[in-house]
């Protein structure tokens, strides 16, 4: 529902418990019009991107790397967080060339998702990206990443390790854009 929806709760008070890095966790109160009292733990994202990188023969880059809240290793599309007050495009030019070492001749926005609605206010920038070039790997300092890639019929194939459900998500739509005559 829109915000200006008269069935919206309204928020009357919030407070910050954590202060971190990347996230900040909010408790908000909040009241529905028949006046009942509701509390929310919000975890408050500054949101990100996500790029479908797709060569000239169709197959798409996906990054391999530790993430440590999983326990393992993941098999991903490149993806990244937004600096404060960043363009979503340019970040995601930033993030394919930082991650994979090949820069994009176009960006394609895909969509908009928001990843745990129920508890966290992150949304993603889900782009295709397109005549690919060469660029520079670079990395940061707390990421090990190993380049792959796959037809993107066979991106999240049982062969594969364990895959985040924003790659599942992301390569979604790019199939949808690709069989639109992208």
């Amino acid at each position: 529902m829109p915000a200006s929806d008269p069935q919206t709760p309204r928020q009357v008070a919030s407070r910050l418990v954590y202060k971190g890095r990347v996230i900040n966790v909010t408790v908000d109160e909040l009241e529905t019009p028949e006046g009942v009292l509701l509390r929310r733990e919000t975890v408050r994202h500054g949101g990100g991107v996500a790029i479908v990188p797709i060569t000239s023969d169709g197959d798409v880059l996906l990054v391999r790397q530790y993430r440590h809240a999983t326990g393992g290793w993941l098999t991903e599309i490149p993806a990244g967080t937004l600096e404060a007050g960043e363009d979503p495009a340019t970040c995601a030019a930033r993030e394919l060339e930082e991650e994979t070492g090949y820069t994009a001749g176009s960006l394609h926005l895909l969509g908009r998702l928001f990843l745990a609605p129920g508890y966290s206010s992150e949304v993603l920038w889900v782009y295709a990206a397109t005549n690919l070039g060469e660029g520079t790997v670079n990395p940061d300092d707390d990421e090990v990443i190993t380049l792959c890639r796959a037809p993107i019929d066979a991106a999240w194939g049982s062969e594969r390790e364990s895959v985040d459900a924003k790659t599942v998500a992301a390569l979604a739509l790019a199939r949808e854009w690709l069989a639109k005559g992208a």
